[in-house]
């Protein structure tokens, strides 16, 4: 694993945003995992940015992303279909059509996942995987459990990410309780992951999971066993690692 210590969030998103694209300028018809959430924010924007600037294309790029509420329409101010949408893709020439987020409005649950198991299957495999990691270790929404949950799941939200996610709805029970999300085994296959992390709030998690026993309990910690991942984080969100 390669760690780079930024000074603060800024610097973190904009080193992250570098190792992004670069693999967009290497391989324009890349395959792109993305992530939602406040953290990678500052990393859209800056690619955002490039982007106008012409130093980036995403033409030929498709996108996978990892979760979904289930329950939420696409046109949800809620969704991560939304998000994604308003907080990158209208920004920038991707076409649409080749941006992927599972379908949350199928109740029929191994449907969703079957079908988005596809959709990564004929992308041919994701060279790129973006990932937060939530307070509680997991990645996408794989929550910790008594064991790594394979391919795409429909998954019960722990109450702890339900209480995080909160601050993006009008009231804690507006949250939906269910997600679809991309499994520890489709996580695992992308050729090169980047993490980012950010506060204070993360350094205990981030030495639990980067420096301790690999554990279902910590969904991240199994991140210790790919070959190429870069761990991008804030001085307080890595101020317990030594030799930084």
């Amino acid at each position: 694993m390669r760690i780079i210590k930024a000074e603060d969030y800024y610097s973190m998103s904009r080193m992250a945003a570098n190792i992004i694209s670069a693999q967009i300028i290497m391989k324009p018809r890349c395959v792109l995992g993305l992530a939602t959430g406040s953290t990678p924010l500052g990393i859209y924007s800056q690619l955002i940015e490039w982007y106008k600037k012409g130093d980036l294309d995403f033409s030929e790029v498709t996108s996978i992303n990892l979760d979904e509420y289930k329950g939420l329409s696409g046109d949800n101010d809620q969704s991560y279909r939304y998000f994604m949408n308003t907080n990158f893709f209208d920004y920038i020439n991707i076409l649409k059509e080749n941006t992927y987020v599972p379908n949350g409005l199928e109740e029929d649950s191994e449907k969703a996942c079957r079908e988005y198991n596809q959709i990564i299957l004929q992308s041919g495999g994701v060279d790129l995987q973006l990932l937060g990691l939530g307070n509680n270790g997991h990645i996408g929404f794989n929550e910790p459990g008594e064991a790594f949950e394979k391919e795409t799941h429909c998954v019960k939200l722990a109450e702890s990410t339900v209480k995080a996610n909160a601050r993006f709805f009008a009231d804690e029970s507006l949250v939906p309780k269910e997600a679809y999300t991309m499994g520890i085994k489709s996580i695992m296959q992308a050729k090169k992951i980047v993490i980012v992390v950010n506060g204070e709030g993360k350094a205990d998690i981030v030495k639990q999971a980067f420096f301790g026993p690999v554990t279902p309990k910590i969904p991240a910690s199994v991140l210790q066993l790919h070959n190429d991942v870069t761990l991008v984080g804030d001085q307080e969100a890595l101020k317990y690692i030594e030799g930084l």
